[in-house]
């Protein structure tokens, strides 16, 4: 086993991860070495926005776990793409800027995590960003992390915008500023129509630092202890021989909400009992360690078209050659698009006082990313509930780091996650109802118009067995105080000194949104955090 020494080491090189990388080696005294389980992101897909359809389910740049059959729904069981490449999923999802509502992270501070309430975000949120609209009370300027308004627009989504209106939803030019509720257009995490990665925008400016060591195709495999505090961690390089990193000040484990949890689990950190039943020593009995998992479910409703949509423009090898040069000469066109164009935050009724369920309108309808496109002009719906009370769990299948572990989404598992999520249903078919989108709708495709609207068991079971993740886990390393909690406000695992966790696992509620922008936020969090620590003699202790 050959070793090396660094003052931090960080697991996991997605979107908190790159952030980390970046700020902590800002620092020419600190030494950092950065352990990516994937390859670098040379594959040229990643960097042009379409690419998500070239790359989710690949294996070579996506981790492509697979839940176990889940009870609600009807004992199916889904694709999970996680990014397994520098950048993470960052590297590979819709490239949607979503923060969520300030009232989420008001909720976190008052689940006593002090420090993490929205006007402590907020400036944090702006730090990152580089907003082509420019600066204002909500947006930053100044940032590494680019933010831009689409490149491209499509009647059908118009006319969705219109209809949503026209049914009575008020339409919002920013969902990222004073209020969230309204319909509108995405903004993207792209640069001059290329993806903006959390890697291309943080660890690209930082790759050159002398302090900074990159190790890509590092599976990490074990976190190493003295006694109870973290020292180092052990991993396997592409050949499968170990080696291992020692950490002078801190591990921060940044891979995601799935492989962080697991990481503690196989060195000894979690559930004592769970742990036993894999043979693997208890180093520190923490009960919570990959429970709390929360996703949001996406239903997808289908409708068939009067008039050409993106279905019919790629489908020839004349009309792909066109889209192609279009986005090699000007970077426009379907090349340059995100996962959705139109979006909406709505409330269900009366009984929330913010929006609980958010649309993703498609020009384009397909099984799945990566399945190709339906034989037919469409558009697609996507609706999914904001906050769900379902909670799942992540668990080990073996003490191998290398054994993918047993993913339990438990969806669809509570009233009011049921309740939720027919209703978003309901007001999907009710706007497709309004002009001008009655005008370009053919057929209800999925579900078809033989299921009544207000068919609530109906619309429940059809939910069961067509919804699919919307690729936003969370949870498994929850923050907070009390015996469900792994980590601390600071983000340092309770009974553990050395050792913090740093991504979107450690939030206590999912937020009301897609989850990339929260997650750097949370790597521009701990950086401050860790750094101030440092800055004080204090390395991260026992929480």
């Amino acid at each position: 086993m050959s070793s090396v020494e660094a003052d931090y080491v960080i697991v996991g090189a997605g979107s908190a991860g790159c952030v980390l990388a970046n700020r902590l080696s800002a620092n020419p005294a600190v030494k950092v070495v950065l352990l990516e389980a994937g390859g670098r992101d040379l594959n040229p897909w990643i960097h042009i926005p379409v690419g998500y359809f070239k790359t989710m389910h690949n294996p070579a740049v996506d981790w492509c776990y697979r839940t176990e059959p889940d009870p609600g729904l009807n004992g199916r069981q889904l694709d999970w793409p996680r990014g397994k490449v520098l950048g993470g999923s960052s590297s590979l999802n819709g490239l949607l800027y979503v923060r969520g509502q300030p009232q989420d992270y008001d909720r976190w501070a008052q689940m006593g995590n002090p420090g993490w309430a929205w006007d402590d975000v907020l400036p944090l949120f702006k730090r990152s960003e580089n907003q082509e609209r420019g600066a204002d009370d909500f947006h930053g300027t100044e940032g590494p992390l680019s933010v831009s308004d689409m490149r491209l627009s499509r009647p059908i989504c118009d006319a969705w915008v219109e209809a949503a209106q026209a049914a009575g939803y008020p339409f919002n030019p920013d969902y990222n500023g004073a209020s969230q509720e309204g319909v509108g257009y995405f903004q993207l995490t792209t640069r001059n129509g290329r993806r903006c990665s959390s890697a291309v925008a943080f660890l690209n400016p930082a790759r050159s630092r002398p302090n900074l060591k990159i190790v890509t195709r590092a599976a990490a495999s074990r976190i190493l202890f003295d006694g109870k505090r973290a020292t180092g961690v052990a991993y396997r390089d592409a050949g499968g021989i170990e080696h291992s990193v020692k950490a002078r000040a801190e591990v921060i484990l940044s891979s995601g909400a799935i492989g962080s949890p697991q990481l503690l689990m196989v060195s000894g950190i979690g559930e004592a009992d769970h742990l036993r039943e894999h043979g693997i020593t208890v180093r520190h009995d923490l009960k919570g360690v990959g429970s709390n998992m929360q996703d949001h479910l996406q239903a997808r409703l289908v409708f068939k078209c009067k008039e050409p949509t993106l279905n019919d423009e790629v489908r020839s090898l004349l009309d792909q050659a066109r889209i192609a040069m279009k986005y090699a000469l000007h970077r426009r066109g379907p090349m340059a698009m995100a996962a959705s164009l139109a979006t909406g935050f709505m409330r269900t009724g009366d009984h929330v006082d913010t929006p609980d369920i958010q649309f993703h309108v498609q020009p384009w309808s397909a099984d799945s990313p990566g399945a190709g496109v339906h034989p037919f002009s469409a558009f697609t719906m996507s609706v999914c509930q904001l906050r769900p009370e379902s909670r799942g769990m992540i668990r080990l299948a073996s003490s191998d780091a290398a054994v993918y572990p047993k993913i339990h989404p438990n969806y669809l598992s509570t009233e009011t996650d049921c309740r939720t999520i027919v209703e978003g249903i309901k007001i999907a078919r009710r706007i497709a109802r309004h002009a001008p989108l009655t005008d370009k709708i053919s057929e209800e495709f999925r579900p078809d118009a033989a299921l009544d609207i207000d068919d609530y068991d109906g619309t429940l079971n059809w939910a069961r067995n067509n919804s699919t993740t919307i690729y936003h886990p969370t949870g498994t390393c929850k923050m907070g105080q009390g015996g469900d909690a792994v980590v601390d406000a600071r983000l340092r695992v309770h009974g553990i000194g050395g050792l913090r966790v740093v991504d979107c696992s450690i939030m206590p509620e999912i937020v009301s949104g897609n989850t990339n922008a929260p997650a750097i936020m949370i790597g521009e969090k701990a950086s401050d955090m860790i750094l101030e620590d440092l800055k004080a003699g204090a390395f991260a202790g026992t929480a």
